[in-house]
């Protein structure tokens, strides 16, 4: 194991500004700022591959997917401007997208205002109810307004005990599982004002694909930070943190140390705690951090990515406000991105948010697609084995932190007690909810505030080249 390396036994790498753990968009992004500013940095990701949760997959004739879904709203300004720094805006693609709803062995089209009035599980008066819930929910101007209350609490508040029994309980517990009661309301308004923002006049969405996937960004994202002298290296997991006096001295990794004063880790913070727990972590603020680290819940997220010769349906987005439903959500990819970029595949991801420690999640990936076969053909009745031409299975142990009330107080600081030593993750992007958009942000961030402790403390105040 590798707690047992020291820095004195270890081969010693280089020296450099600072160390980042993790090669994430957010550790990516904290890279490229301090490239810029001319710190020399090195990046140490343990996957074989660039992107975290953002990562892709071959599925033939050298075509690359996305590892779990993502796309973007036209409020992630963080990833459109990253986008232009890097000269490939033109790869961005608008597209108007259907979501809708499956419930009841139904599925209810919720793209626009007037779906909502159509949305036959609610009586009249209730889905009048559901709609003035968003108009509400837009006029709090301050997430702190909400801190103190729950999901469930403020959305009966919104639209009532029947609205949230039929629309948003089925998807909270769907989603949060045994923590769905104690989702904070802070998570769910963050989700509407996003929804909201990306929305036209009309009430139709507008989302954000970038022609070639997120492989397209990540290369170019590589490209540049390359240019600029960063180091990247892949496939090597960062074992433990070490520190000396007052801070940190660097990280050891697959036998090698890394001295650096700066050290930035962008993974989960229950990850991160592991870091920590070694005989070289002897900075008296290592106890707390590791106690405030270990406090975040998480759940994981389990993917199954079909490759089908046909589509299931027109709807991009479908929520699943079925409890018996193995899934979350059903996004066909391909009625976002063209399945001609696909060879004319119809590219499916059915997402469940999950404890690791679930049947499921522990399923091997054969068992997996055969439990689900029976549940997609209940919800699309037409659907035979015979459609899908390649299935694949993905798992990530830290996808969703668990939001709560009073979040604020429990989320970990980005600048710890140890001096040089940094953390952030999805679990501090808060009042938002994950997503690459925020972690670039984050990242941009973090990076900033390295640069400026490099900065103060080099008597010359300048950077290095």
């Amino acid at each position: 194991m590798s707690a047992e390396i020291t820095p004195q036994s270890a081969t010693q790498a280089g020296a450099v500004d600072a160390v980042i753990v993790g090669a994430g968009f957010t550790g990516l992004s904290a890279a490229l700022e301090l490239a810029l500013q001319g710190r020399s940095v090195r990046v140490i990701e343990r996957e074989e591959t660039i992107g975290g949760l953002a990562s892709s997959f071959d599925i033939g004739d050298g075509k690359r997917l996305e590892r779990f879904y993502h796309h973007w709203f036209s409020s992630d300004v963080e990833m459109i401007r990253l986008c232009e720094s890097l000269g490939i805006a033109h790869l961005l693609e608008a597209h108007e997208t259907r979501t809708g709803v499956y419930y009841a062995n139904s599925v209810y089209r919720l793209s626009a205002p007037l779906d909502v009035l159509r949305f036959a599980p609610l009586p009249p008066r209730d889905r009048i109810r559901l709609g003035v819930l968003a108009l509400r929910a837009q006029r709090v101007k301050h997430w702190r307004e909400l801190e103190s209350l729950t999901a469930r609490e403020w959305l009966i508040s919104l639209g009532g005990r029947r609205v949230y029994e039929v629309v948003w309980r089925p998807l909270l517990e769907g989603k949060f599982g045994k923590y769905a009661d104690q989702v904070g309301a802070t998570w769910m308004w963050t989700k509407l004002h996003l929804r909201g923002g990306s929305r036209t006049r009309s009430g139709k969405e507008t989302l954000y694909y970038i022609k070639g996937g997120s492989e397209a960004l990540l290369g170019a994202l590589r490209r540049r930070l390359e240019s600029l002298g960063a180091e990247i290296l892949t496939g090597v997991a960062a074992d433990a943190v070490h520190t000396e006096g007052a801070g940190v001295s660097g990280v050891s990794a697959g036998g090698v140390f890394h001295p650096a004063g700066q050290m930035l880790v962008t993974v989960a913070p229950q990850l991160a705690v592991g870091l920590l727990d070694h005989d070289g972590a002897d900075h008296p603020a290592v106890p707390e951090l590791q106690r405030r680290w270990s406090a975040i819940d998480y759940l994981g997220n389990l993917c199954l990515v079909l490759e089908n010769n046909r589509k299931l349906s027109d709807t991009y987005w479908l929520n699943v406000n079925d409890p018996d439903f193995p899934f979350v959500g059903v996004i066909e990819h391909t009625n976002l991105d063209r399945p001609e970029r696909y060879d004319g595949k119809h590219v499916v991801y059915l997402s469940k948010y999950l404890p690791t420690d679930a049947e499921l999640y522990r399923m091997p990936d054969e068992e997996v697609f055969a439990y689900s076969l029976p549940h997609i053909r209940r919800m699309f009745p037409g659907f035979d084995r015979s459609w899908v031409e390649r299935f694949h299975v993905w798992r990530a142990e830290h996808a969703q932190p668990v939001i709560t009330p009073h979040y604020s107080r429990a989320m970990p600081a980005v600048e710890s007690r140890v001096r040089g030593l940094y953390l952030s993750s999805m679990a501090q992007v808060f009042p938002e909810d994950r997503g690459t958009n925020y972690a670039v942000r984050a990242g941009r961030r973090a990076g900033r505030l390295i640069a400026d402790r490099l900065r103060a403390a080099s008597p010359a105040g300048s950077a290095h080249v």
